[in-house]
């Protein structure tokens, strides 16, 4: 395939076009495009095969937050390779015009939108998609006025002030298009951030089906000159078990691919200027439990494990949540708002040992809960589906946190705040609720309560729908037996058959994947003073946005 990208057109959130941009030969107007492609129901796939039109055009699209991205081109293309080019086409947009990107930002700098499209792309062919090789080509207009400006100085200010950096790089040397030439920082720091997401499915016996963890390594650079660096990669089983652990790993264009093939969990590369994604992983957590081990040996550890119960009470309408945790994951600490990011804990100058590593925080700062040694529950909350048949839950009973019930989604939501998970101890959470179905659907009878919950006559009263056959002579009459067996066997179908969870770890990894090591070889760096020794952390984070779901 040696197809070509021919246009780029940009939507906003009404599904109206901001902005398009032709690469080569006579593609599709966007006039034209635009109804075709909004005539498929959504949800939309991402590409889209139009044959009716001259000449016949595949689509591409990518939805990022209220924009809309498509691309087209009449040839065969990889579609790995147009996807991947819309997904650099939205960094570079949240590098130069700040994240989120929408429409009136893209409207207000249609100057450095045009420049970075043209550079991006030459022609139809994938150019320049790196951001410290954009930063060099691109002229951002008023970019210098604003820093100066932060510091009182004018913008046209003699360039005898600031004096141009030495040349750092020889001229033989190759160019790296993903770092900057001359980078300069007052402060030389190396960070890890290694976050994995959860996509778990447990049987009602508590057994996993399915479990992977997704894995993400973003890592920071603020050192000056042209860096080499070698981080090394260990797991609970050690280095031997790495080969087996990672599934499908990816990494950044600077990783050398050579170095991590003969010595896998190494990773050797010339970073780029602050803040990317160094490499991502998958992990198929299954093989960790051995099926010779006993049913609960097989378990995964999970910060919290998920029970329900359902079709209790004397009527079969109530069902029941019990949330236990794990004794190996603390409390959250004492958390102190408004203090911005947590820094990485400090580490020694050549490596960094496991046990002391911080976790990954945002928004707060942990003054001392979130290590490896012991990691911290946060941000925990329960999602609850309920069957179409149900109305409206008549009481919900929470022994911990705050729940509700959007009726609109028959949904259960289950939240309890960071202060209440620092106050575990060996009690479970648990909620109890009682369901009440629709009125057409047979459970007046069942649950004989009126839309907001309350009793209705036929409770207290006869009940036509309900028929007891006469007592035999000698056996005593039953009227209530049959009537309750039938209320329970109807109120099944108002059961839920499953809940998820979310919640965040922080110091802990599903994978046990851990940062042994981050080494600054100077021998290999250039431009970088003598006996300089950078700053270096590391951070775990596992996430898990309703991606452990337990069946019922």
């Amino acid at each position: 395939m040696n197809g070509v990208i021919e246009a780029l057109h940009i939507l906003d959130e009404h599904d109206t076009l901001l902005l398009s941009h032709t690469y080569t030969s006579r593609p599709l107007p966007a006039a034209a495009l635009l109804p075709l492609y909004l005539s498929h129901p959504a949800p939309r796939p991402n590409l889209i095969y139009l044959p009716n039109v001259v000449p016949p055009t595949l689509v591409f699209s990518l939805r990022h937050g209220s924009l809309t991205l498509l691309l087209t081109s009449s040839q065969d293309i990889e579609p790995l390779l147009a996807l991947e080019f819309l997904h650099r086409v939205v960094d570079a947009l949240e590098e130069f015009l700040g994240a989120p990107v929408t429409s009136s930002k893209i409207e207000g700098s249609y100057d450095i939108v045009a420049q970075l499209l043209t550079e991006m792309c030459d022609a139809g062919v994938v150019s320049t998609t790196e951001p410290n090789a954009l930063r060099e080509m691109v002229e951002v207009e008023g970019f210098l006025e604003r820093v100066l400006g932060g510091v009182g100085l004018n913008a046209k200010t003699p360039s005898s002030l600031f004096p141009q950096p030495p040349i750092l790089t020889p001229p033989s040397a190759p160019a790296l298009p993903w770092r900057r030439t001359n980078v300069r920082h007052t402060s030389n720091e190396l960070y890890a951030d290694l976050i994995e997401s959860l996509s778990i499915t447990l049987a009602p016996s508590g057994r996993p089906l399915a479990a992977f963890a997704h894995g993400t390594i973003v890592f920071t650079a603020k050192v000056s000159g042209i860096p080499d660096i070698v981080v090394t990669l260990t797991s609970s089983g050690g280095k031997h078990a790495l080969t087996g652990l990672i599934d499908l790993p990816v990494f950044h264009p600077c990783v050398r691919l050579a170095r991590w093939k003969e010595q896998p969990g190494v990773l050797s590369f010339v970073p780029p200027d602050g803040r990317f994604t160094l490499a991502g992983y998958e992990v198929d957590l299954l093989p960790l439990t051995e099926t010779t081990l006993s049913s609960q040996q097989q378990q995964l550890k999970l910060p919290v494990s998920l029970d329900i119960k359902t079709g209790l009470g004397p009527t079969g309408s109530d069902f029941e949540l019990r949330l236990t945790f794990n004794k190996s994951f603390t409390s959250t600490g004492s958390v102190q708002p408004g203090l911005g990011r947590s820094s990485h804990t400090p580490t020694s100058s050549s490596s960094v040992s496991a046990p002391s590593l911080a976790s990954f925080a945002t928004g707060t700062s942990i003054t001392s809960a979130g290590s490896s040694s012991s990691p911290t529950l946060h941000d925990l909350k329960v999602t609850v589906p309920l069957p179409p048949a149900v109305r409206n839950l008549s009481e919900i009973r929470p022994s911990k946190g705050d729940a509700n019930f959007h009726a609109a989604e028959r949904i259960l939501e289950w939240s309890i705040n960071n202060k209440e998970l620092s106050q575990l101890g060996s009690v479970p959470f648990m909620l109890r609720c009682t369901v009440v179905g629709d009125l057409d659907s047979g459970e007046a009878s069942v649950n004989p309560e009126d839309e907001m919950g309350f009793p209705t006559q036929s409770y207290h009263g006869y009940d036509p729908s309900v028929t007891h056959p006469p007592p035999s002579s000698g056996t005593p009459a039953d009227p209530g037996g049959d009537a309750a067996q039938k209320q329970q066997q109807q109120n099944k179908i108002l059961m839920p058959t499953s809940a998820s969870l979310s919640f965040s770890v922080r110091g802990w990894l599903a994978s046990g994947l851990r940062v042994e090591s981050i080494v600054l070889d100077t021998r290999k760096s250039r431009g970088i003073g003598e006996g300089v020794k950078p700053y270096k952390g590391v951070k775990y984070l596992t996430l898990s946005k309703e991606g452990v779901e337990v069946r019922c």
